[in-house]
């Protein structure tokens, strides 16, 4: 008898994105279990209580936010990892591991560089980790990669800056999982109007604009409540030293990080959900992917007015679109959609038919599997 082949190894590979990630965990990973030999690394913050994947096939990474750390306690126990598995493909996340993929590669393994972020836009907007000599290793690493690895992009507008690629390529973008489409459709408290936001909570992500919106909303209707799920990217001084989050501290519920299924427990309560981006860095150019789960759940989306997200929203007909900075545009917004119930329901059903036909994973999947196989 023939010994069946064995199936390609594959290591995921992140030091910054966590065991919880639901791009990496909840869908690049079951996507390629059932077709290759996967092992996935990935940051546990040990500030999170929440168990870590108990699978042996799941390598948890200390967690440390400055680079330099991660660098010098890290990236040693990853290259460790790396000649203990010994994967013939290695797909990274993050730009910082670029100097060891090229280790990893003349070690015999072929390297997948997944780009998330335009870091040439981004890095202005960084307030720590940017320091001149990460920037200029960056840039250099960047290039070189362009050379002999494949990449994934997560957005098709950063192929304006990778046009010099020598190997293959290809655009998956993090579109909703169609778990959430068997999820009921939201029942809104009509007594206690509430607004759901999942995502880094930052002034360039229309915060601001938010708190002066909620303001506005609460002189009509004092009960209404925002559920915040996310990292808080703001000092909590400078916030204390705003009369609008003042004005509006007890609307507000910070429930920090949360896995997506525990989130969306409270957007099944909820009118729309908020996916505000201020076109800084590569916004412009970028989904706020959580809009497209806000899509699969049912619940209408309420985003920026820019041409990349109008193109998604006003053709569906599945939420709004306002200016990220029109705080009066987003309150009136917020205040339509407590006041007219029944046109959220059917924005609701026309998003979550939007993400059934186009806006799934499952077809970006197809993408990804296809540049493995090539």
């Amino acid at each position: 008898m023939h010994k069946p082949t064995p199936r390609p190894r594959i290591l995921l590979l992140s030091t910054v994105h966590t065991a919880t990630d639901p791009r990496i965990s909840g869908k690049i990973a079951p996507s390629l279990s059932t077709h290759f030999d996967l092992f996935v690394a990935l940051a546990v913050d040990q500030n999170d209580q929440r168990k870590s994947p108990t699978n042996q096939r799941f390598i948890g990474l200390p967690y440390f936010r400055q680079l330099l750390w991660r660098v010098f306690f890290v990236h040693p126990i990853v290259l460790w990892k790396f000649l203990f598995i010994r994967p013939q493909i290695v797909h990274l996340f993050v730009a910082e591991l670029l100097p060891l993929a090229f280790l990893f590669r003349w070690l015999g393994a072929e390297v997948v560089y997944e780009v998330q972020e335009n870091l040439y836009k981004k890095f202005p907007l960084k307030s720590y980790n940017r320091g001149w000599f990460f920037e200029r290793l960056f840039r250099y690493f960047d290039h070189q990669a362009r050379h002999v690895f494949k990449f994934v992009f997560t957005e098709d507008a950063y192929l304006n800056e990778y046009q010099n690629l020598r190997k293959p390529h290809a655009i998956v973008h993090n579109f909703a999982s169609s778990e959430w489409l068997s999820w009921p459709f939201p029942a809104p408290d009509v007594q206690q109007p509430t607004f759901f936001y999942a995502g880094v909570i930052s002034f360039e992500r229309a915060f601001d604009t938010l708190l002066h919106a909620l303001v506005i909303v609460k002189r009509k209707h004092p009960s209404v409540r925002l559920h915040l799920f996310g990292h808080l990217r703001i000092a909590q001084k400078s916030l204390e030293e705003r009369s609008d989050y003042r004005a509006v501290k007890e609307q507000l519920i910070f429930h920090g990080y949360a896995p997506q299924d525990e989130a969306f427990l409270y957007a099944q309560k909820a009118l729309a959900g908020i996916a505000l981006l201020k076109p800084v860095g590569d916004y412009v150019d970028s989904y706020p992917t959580k809009m497209f789960d806000y899509m699969a759940l049912g619940l209408p989306v309420i985003t920026s007015d820019l041409p990349l997200l109008k193109a998604v929203i006003e053709p569906n007909q599945c939420g709004f679109c306002v200016s990220p900075y029109d705080a009066e545009a987003l309150a009136a917004v917020m205040l339509s959609s407590i006041e007219n119930p029944k046109t959220l329901q059917a924005m609701g059903i026309n998003g979550r038919k939007a993400v059934k036909t186009t806006y799934n994973w499952e077809n970006e999947a197809k993408k990804l599997l296809e540049l493995y196989r090539q």
